[in-house]
């Protein structure tokens, strides 16, 4: 089976297939991959696939949101690699909310070495659910990292040792609550130690048993996570653009770490749980909504979780299978 796919203004066919597939490569909760693409003569849009939402683990769809806007970054960041300035409305039209975002490609120009490390970081970045090694990061990449947040209109504040101390309690009371809800657990066993065939979810491969004070949730259990370095990603603001953007920084904190030779993986706990997001918030100053926290060292080399079929993924009549 083959997909066609037509021209989009200056991209030829073949490369809105490539950065598509780029687009897809994205991280989500449970590997849910809850996105969409419509391809038009003048451009792509990026929009919010609800069918694979996760209800009781997010019932905002604050990190559906989020999922959205990492694919949302890896496209711009394919296209601009393609020597194309593509450029990018957000929440363009409010009678189609679960349209995120319209990106146009609409002018040539040169590669940045930036970008062209972030693009070739995008096929190989994991989120790394194993052991981390007690090798510290070095501020520079932390650096690095907190520059691409900032890039983005995103933050990742510098924690104390109070900070974390607290975090860490968070991370505990807040997997507590999960674990105790049958509706995420459901969620959980469906999404997780699926088949190597599977097309979406995580493969049980990629799952890790065990226990730490810095609890994985996603992973169905936990593992001896080593004494990695922790971070926090939020915004001022939190509506649904918002989240979005923060997806954007996510998905570029992410490359850049992936391109110095990081491993990292999502500790998702603090900001599922209402209650605890709202500490969190409190614990950072009461200025910033925590959006993501990230679990940054160096492990071993993981597989990569499976992506479903473009045309599964494409909204409308742009994609003929034959």
């Amino acid at each position: 089976m083959t997909d066609t796919i037509t021209p989009v203004g200056r991209l030829t066919a073949g490369t809105v297939t490539a950065v598509l597939h780029a687009a897809a490569l994205a991280p989500s909760r449970h590997n849910t991959q809850p996105w969409r693409f419509r391809c038009t003569p003048d451009g792509i849009d990026v929009l919010a696939d609800p069918v694979r939402s996760l209800p009781a683990t997010d019932p905002g769809q604050r990190e559906l949101l989020m999922s959205c806007g990492a694919a949302l970054f890896n496209l711009r960041v394919a296209i601009q690699a393609h020597g194309i300035d593509p450029a990018t409305t957000l929440c363009p039209r409010r009678d189609e909310p679960d349209l995120l975002a319209t990106v146009r490609p609409f002018a040539k120009r040169s590669v940045d070495t930036r970008i062209a490390l972030l693009a070739g970081a995008i096929a190989t970045r994991r989120t790394n659910r194993g052991e981390f090694s007690s090798r510290a990061v070095s501020a520079p990449a932390l650096n690095a990292m907190r520059s691409a947040a900032e890039s983005e209109r995103a933050w990742m504040p510098q924690l104390d040792t109070t900070q974390l101390h607290r975090l860490r309690e968070l991370v505990v009371t807040a997997d507590r609550i999960q674990r105790e809800s049958a509706a995420v657990l459901r969620e959980l066993n469906e999404w997780t130690g699926r088949a190597p065939t599977a097309v979406d979810g995580v493969p049980v491969l990629s799952t890790v048993n065990g226990s730490d004070a810095w609890l994985l949730h996603e992973c169905g259990g936990s593992g001896p996570l080593g004494t990695p370095t922790v971070v926090v990603i939020g915004s001022v603001e939190d509506g649904q653009p918002d989240r979005v953007r923060v997806g954007q920084a996510m998905q570029r904190v992410l490359l850049t770490a992936t391109a110095a030779g990081l491993s990292v993986s999502f500790i998702s706990q603090p900001v599922e749980v209402p209650s605890a997001r709202a500490e969190l918030r409190q614990v950072l100053g009461g200025g910033i909504w925590p959006q993501i926290v990230l679990r940054v060292g160096y492990g071993g080399p993981v597989p990569s979780t499976p992506r479903r079929p473009l045309h599964d993924m494409i909204a409308g009549e742009q994609v003929r299978t034959g």
